[in-house]
């Protein structure tokens, strides 16, 4: 590893180490950047005594020494290399530059760009010029349709998370405008409003034939997220194949990539258009379209590399924090694992991804023989004994839960099933007591196990 256009090493943090100046360099440069403290000029790494200490003392720094607010814009973790512990700042191009070191204002004193390997300062006529083509139109600067908001939700999913939001969290989550008034960010999180995200089933390969048109949303934009994330896993049908050995599961597609493309349609949609995201399933593939095109400044090349031009920073923010996103750029390299760039479309206003559906022929994988497509259904086969008392239906969209995520709480399962808790209990006693499935450890830790016969 060596230092490039988008990496720094720094051997470690000291008062002296102007770490606002290298941040601000990246996020006005177009592809945003890493700084590695604990790694010295040559890329040995060194390690770092204080991890904790260091880490808040970055935090704060960038939080309170840059402006505009990068909040949503850097992530900051721990790294091992080479078995020495380093930390990773990771750092995205901000789409409201020139960012500038609060001390200096816009001035060649504050204002930083990427060139090599080196943080330079700005020319005036530069500042000037990004100046006058910043995006003005954030969410954060949109104010919300309803000022009577409430965020119970939100603050259910912080403290989930062991964080307590305080008296002061609409400021710190960039929740209000300048002039003080809830923004569109706010809305989106509030525990109601007029948002709403579509899950459409169609019963062929086009949108002639609807079966359903679930909605999710009117709730915080979280809620309404994980929602449509468990109806995807029960939609999510196995194929499987039984061998003299083991049995062979193939999903209709991959939970991780789709997961992580759901989420970045939301997080990345253009909410300015007053257009939600949408998701449909037909007979042989699914889309899942996000209103907007490619945030100016990112190429379809940076689009697939993972560079990230967060288009809702705020939000972006908030989706980290409660961990429905792991870090920040992660997303699209976790979907370019299983699928590739023609599974993308780019409108004039909108970005689709498009995935047919995986009936692998699962049992040529094991004797090299076709043996013809295996059906889309979890069948009698799979799951042992599905009969009598709990229907096959009912039955069937539980395993597949559990075999998507062995984890799931019964609180997933009735919203997922929309189901109440009693329901959900008696269908799980059934299947148990048939011997379909067991519970392996308490019940706050544990999970489910499918028996295989």
């Amino acid at each position: 590893m060596t230092e490039s256009n988008r990496i720094e090493f720094k051997r470690e943090l000291t008062r002296e180490l102007d770490i606002e100046k290298e941040v601000v360099a990246f996020l006005n440069y177009r592809e945003g950047g890493i700084i590695y403290i604990g790694v010295d000029d040559s890329g040995k790494p060194v390690g770092v005594k204080d991890i904790d200490s260091d880490m808040l003392t970055i935090k704060n720094r960038i939080r309170d020494g840059i402006m505009p607010s990068p909040m949503g814009l850097f992530d900051v973790t721990v790294e091992r290399i080479e078995e020495k512990p380093v930390i990773k700042v990771f750092i995205s191009s901000g789409s409201e530059k020139p960012y500038y070191k609060k001390q200096y204002g816009l001035s060649p004193k504050g204002c930083f760009v990427r060139i090599g390997t080196a943080a330079e300062p700005m020319t005036q006529a530069q500042i000037d010029d990004l100046y006058t083509h910043r995006v003005h139109n954030s969410l954060k600067n949109v104010v919300s349709p309803r000022q009577d908001l409430t965020f119970a939700q939100l603050r259910i999913y912080y403290a989930e998370k062991g964080m307590q939001l305080n008296d002061n969290f609409l400021r710190s989550l960039d929740l209000l405008t300048d002039d003080g008034k809830l923004n569109y960010v706010a809305y989106l999180l509030a525990d109601e409003n007029g948002n709403s995200m579509k899950l459409a089933k169609y019963a062929g390969q086009d949108r002639y034939e609807l079966i359903s048109n679930n909605e999710y949303g009117y709730c915080c934009l979280l809620t309404a997220t994980q929602k449509v994330l468990d109806k995807l896993d029960v939609e999510n049908k196995v194929s499987s194949v039984i061998t003299p050995t083991r049995r062979i599961d193939t999903p209709q597609w991959d939970r991780l990539a789709i997961r992580e493309a759901v989420i970045n349609a939301i997080v990345h949609n253009d909410y300015i258009y007053g257009a939600p995201s949408k998701i449909e399933l037909f007979s042989d593939h699914l889309e899942i379209t996000s209103i907007g095109r490619i945030p100016q400044g990112l190429s379809r090349e940076d689009f697939f590399r993972g560079v990230s031009l967060p288009r809702n920073r705020e939000l972006m923010r908030v989706f980290r924090d409660v961990e429905l996103v792991e870090s920040l750029g992660s997303g699209m390299q976790r979907i370019m694992r299983k699928y590739t760039q023609d599974n993308f479309e780019f409108g004039d206003n909108y970005v689709r991804m498009v995935v047919p559906y995986n009936w692998v022929d699962v049992q040529e994988k094991v004797t090299g023989k076709a043996t013809g497509k295996v059906t889309g259904k979890v069948t009698g086969k799979v799951t042992g004994k599905v009969t009598g008392k709990v229907t096959e239906k009912t039955s069937d969209k539980i395993l597949r839960l559990i075999t998507a995520n062995p984890s799931i709480t019964i609180a997933r399962m009735m919203v997922a099933l929309s189901m109440s808790d009693s329901g959900v209990r008696k269908v799980l006693r059934n299947l148990q007591t048939q011997g379909i499935i067991r519970r392996v450890g308490p019940d706050k830790t544990g999970y489910w196990e499918i028996i295989e016969k």
